[in-house]
């Protein structure tokens, strides 16, 4: 059985009605804006189950943009998120998918697109006080909560780029708490994702590149 805490029953310090259609969703916005590099002109949001729903009422819109502009769960700007995003020039749309079941209840799908027309979709899940789960990445399934200084790297399914990124981390003397692989299928792309309990030094993103089968990557900082 797993162990839930006083903080895990209270939640987050936050805005808002709810810790999952509010806080949950600020999260999760705001490690979509932290693994798109640059500044994001377009942002469209997908949500299904609870969220489509009542997305309105408990805020989850307002939430959503706050993430997207980089606010906290507990940032009073988030009330209004939807003015800001328009005076930061961001282009916002909102839409439902109550068609799709075999979902989690509180989940969204945000697709951004910054100033160098750059694309990247990934779907989060709201699973209560607060917690978030990035479930995939450009349509590829991952699993990651961001509680953790993270680093994605995308890349070709190739041998020895796994082995390369770990020297780099270790030659950096990263302590690696989890590290996963997630691929589309063999031989294709590829996210490595790999989450460590302390900062992640902007070094090693340099000392990885250096493989030619390493494609990009993402620091998600804590």
């Amino acid at each position: 059985m797993a162990f839930i805490s006083i903080f895990d029953v209270i939640g987050p310090r936050m805005v808002g009605p709810s810790s999952s259609h509010t806080a949950g969703a600020v999260s999760i916005a705001l490690l979509a804006k932290k693994m798109c590099p640059g500044k994001i002109k377009k942002v469209e949001f997908v949500l299904y189950g609870s969220f489509a729903k009542t997305y309105r009422g408990h805020g989850t819109d307002k939430a959503l943009l706050g993430g997207i502009l980089g606010f906290s769960t507990e940032d009073l700007r988030i009330r209004d998120s939807f003015s800001l995003a328009k005076e930061a020039g961001i282009e916002f749309s909102f839409t439902t998918n109550e068609k799709e079941k075999e979902i989690h209840p509180n989940t969204v799908d945000i697709l951004m697109t910054n100033e160098e027309d750059l694309h990247l979709k990934l779907r989060g899940e709201s699973l209560g006080g607060g917690k978030v789960r990035i479930a995939k990445i450009n349509d590829v399934e991952v699993d990651f909560s961001g509680d953790y200084s993270t680093l994605v790297v995308i890349q070709e399914d190739k041998p020895g780029v796994v082995a390369h990124i770990t020297k780099c981390l270790s030659d950096c003397n990263v302590n690696i708490a989890f590290m996963k692989l997630f691929r589309e299928d063999k031989g294709t792309t590829a996210y490595t994702i790999v989450e460590s309990d302390e900062k992640i030094p902007q070094e090693v993103l340099k000392d990885i590149k250096e493989n030619s089968h390493v494609h990009e990557i993402m620091l998600i900082e804590i």
